[in-house]
Formats: structure tokens, sequence, C-alpha cells
């Protein structure tokens, strides 16, 4: 099965790597400054989280039309795992190791059954 390549299918998937990116450092981001008092971390990330609902929302709305949910979840999931494979490497400065990128690999071979026919 090939996937269409209407602004429907691509649309979605640019909206989820933003709104991916957002997420992230709200949920992620104030580990960088772990001296800031905690409930400004708390309202920094809903704040933070806010751009991320208004991109995910109408990602899965227009997604919708060309994927199905278990896709759309499935796409959310997968770009999640490289975005924030990126942001440990140079936000946080972690390292990747082989081990996470054989279960990062293995996730997404997984996920890959979600789009066969």
């Amino acid at each position: 099965m090939s996937l269409p390549f209407s602004p429907a299918a691509i649309w979605p998937i640019v909206m989820l790597f933003a709104s991916n990116i957002f997420m992230t450092f709200a949920w992620y981001g104030h580990l960088k400054h772990k001296g800031t008092v905690l409930w400004i971390a708390i309202v920094t990330s809903w704040a933070i989280a806010f751009f991320e609902y208004c991109l995910a929302v109408p990602a899965n709305r227009i997604g919708s039309d060309v994927y199905s949910t278990a896709q759309l979840k499935t796409m959310q999931e997968v770009i999640t795992l490289l975005v924030f494979s990126g942001f440990s490497v140079f936000w946080l400065g972690e390292n990747l190791t082989w081990n996470h990128a054989i279960g990062f690999a293995l996730i997404a071979v997984g996920a890959s059954f979600i789009f066969r026919g």
C-alpha cells in the first residue's frame, strides 16, 4: 500500500514533529535547570505544552482524513523517539548508546506493522 502524498498526508507529520518539539521541552527541558523552583518549572511547562496542543490537535484532525487513529498514534510515538533522541543529545548533553539505538529500532520495526496493508 503506498501512501498518498497530499497535503492531508504530509501536514500532520510536519505538525506532529513540531508539536513533539514543544512537548519534549515542556516535559524534559526543565531538567537542564534543576535549580529553578518547581512551581515555576510546572507553569512554564504548561505554557509550552499549550503550543504542543495547538499543533497536535489539528494534526490529528487533518490526518484523520488520510490515516487511521492507530496510524496517527504510531507516527506520533516514532516521531517522539526521534525528537527525544535529538533533544537528549543536543539539549541535555546525554549520550545515546547502542542499547538505545537497538531499542528504538525495535519499536520502529513494530510500528511499521501498523502501516502494512
